[in-house]
């Protein structure tokens, strides 16, 4: 039973009051200039990563799931011509989003929160018909929560005891977002978040998914779903736990060992983490992010290419080297992008998912002489770094460490150019016309009046869609 007032009022901790408060009001609250900027470059690049994501295997395979699934027709699902329920919708468009190592991430956090909040924030404003101000507003939140939710529970030391930061914090990210889309109270507020915690889960095994399939449904579909689910429930009158966080059993009595429950709510309104997540300058495994860079500094100061090479070193943190080392896929094998970066001079996006090019001959040799090594020095870095040595043929030895990647909070990337890796993904599917239009749709999202106006701009056929596109 719970502890109430005099005033037959539940008894609510204060770090439940200020967050529901602070998500409860959201809606109602502009947000400074350069978040809005910032937060029109990541609706933009999850989007496309949710349309490139939709052509992949995980992207396939939750179209083919979704179809068989009917439902309301409140939402697209990306990449289709399927209108389906705002839940249904969220599962699918996540996965996309998470379909391969495109979406953006938050290094220090732990997550990548847009391929779990941007398509629930979307889901729940095309259900709601809602407006651009509207659907950014909401995105800003889901990140604000996202991040916050993974540093509460420990981020790294959470993970090892074997739970997943990404679906924990995109989870409660996509949830607030759902929420702000739907203007939910101070009181329904709360109960979404006891909702959301009820279906919290995730297991840091997902590293093991060779095909990047369950790894999609657990950082962007499962999350987007269940904070989908968690807003609408609350919205119909569903009611249930006061307060999660605090009491007999709670969220942070169940999860702490590593939490630090303060976090949560802290510098909220002050610290938008929207700002301090990173886009990926290539359509690659986070941790390959900055030994690329390093090599494309001594690709352009030096002049060489891969007939000059004699040895590559590769230097990143422990985790990362783990992560990426001698992977299947070809977009998270480290040495497999080195040796195509080499080749290639740069690395696109199709370059990185051309299955073909892990056989070619001249890739595999070049293979060879990459050495990847883990750091610890590294690991302890507040950003994401990599020094990459290359000894040329005739003895020069090259060298450039990258302390602060291209796309990261500490060197962003302007709007041209996060619209030049938008059309890298969207060219093939859209054209140059519709691929134009979605950019300026994004650049201009203010003057959107209705969230649905952005479907014929995000929809390709689909053969198993069973609902027609409205």
């Amino acid at each position: 039973m719970s502890v109430r007032t005099r005033t037959g009022r539940p008894k609510i901790s204060p770090l439940m009051h200020r967050l529901a408060t602070y998500i409860a009001t959201a809606p109602r609250r502009a947000l400074p200039a350069k978040v809005t900027e910032r937060a029109k470059h990541h609706l933009l690049d999850t989007l496309a990563a949710m349309l490139s994501g939709s052509q992949l295997l995980p992207g396939k395979r939750a179209i083919e799931f979704i179809a068989t699934q009917g439902g309301t027709p409140e939402a697209q699902v990306i990449g289709s011509n399927i209108v389906t329920t705002a839940i249904n919708t969220a599962l699918a468009n996540g996965m996309h989003a998470h379909a391969d190592e495109t979406d953006d991430t938050y290094y220090l956090a732990l997550v990548h929160p847009g391929c779990g909040v941007v398509p629930a924030a979307l889901a729940m404003a095309e259900r709601e018909r809602a407006n651009g101000t509207a659907l950014l507003r909401a995105t800003v939140l889901g990140y604000d929560v996202c991040a916050r939710m993974s540093i509460a529970l420990g981020i790294e030391r959470f993970r090892e005891r074997g739970h997943s930061t990404h679906s924990f914090g995109h989870m409660f990210g996509a949830a607030a977002a759902a929420a702000a889309i739907l203007k939910l109270d101070y009181d329904q507020t709360r109960y979404l978040l006891s909702y959301t915690a009820q279906q919290a889960s995730g297991l840091s095994c997902w590293a093991r998914d060779i095909e990047h399939i369950e790894k999609a449904f657990d950082f962007g579909g499962m999350p987007a779903r269940n904070g989908v689910t968690a807003a609408v429930m609350a919205s119909m009158k569903f009611t249930g736990v006061e307060d999660v966080f605090d009491g007999d059993r709670s969220f942070f009595h169940a999860h702490g060992l590593t939490a630090s429950p303060e976090k949560l709510v802290a510098d909220l309104g002050r610290r938008y983490e929207i700002m301090n997540t990173s886009i990926k300058r290539w359509a690659v495994g986070y941790p390959i992010q900055a030994p690329l860079d390093s090599v494309m500094n001594i690709l352009e100061k030096h002049r060489i290419g891969a007939a000059d090479v004699g040895r590559v070193a590769i230097t990143i943190d422990e985790q990362g080297a783990r992560t990426v080392n001698q992977r299947t896929m070809a977009s998270i094998n480290i040495q497999h992008l080195v040796a195509v970066m080499l080749l290639d001079g740069d690395i696109s996006f199709a370059s990185a998912h051309d299955d073909r090019r892990v056989r070619d001959p001249k890739v595999l040799k070049l293979r060879e002489k990459i050495e990847l090594k883990g750091s610890a020095a590294l690991g302890r870095a507040k950003t994401t770094q990599a020094i990459v040595e290359i000894t040329t043929r005739d003895g020069r030895r090259l060298r450039h460490h990258t302390k602060a990647v291209r796309g990261t909070a500490a060197n962003p990337m302007p709007r041209e150019e996060v619209a030049a890796k938008a059309r890298d993904l969207l060219l093939p599917l859209l054209g140059a016309r519709r691929s134009e239009k979605l950019i300026d749709a994004v650049w201009h999202i203010e003057r959107l009046r209705d969230a649905r106006a952005l479907r014929p701009l995000l929809s390709l056929e689909s053969r198993l869609g069973n609902l027609a596109l409205k």
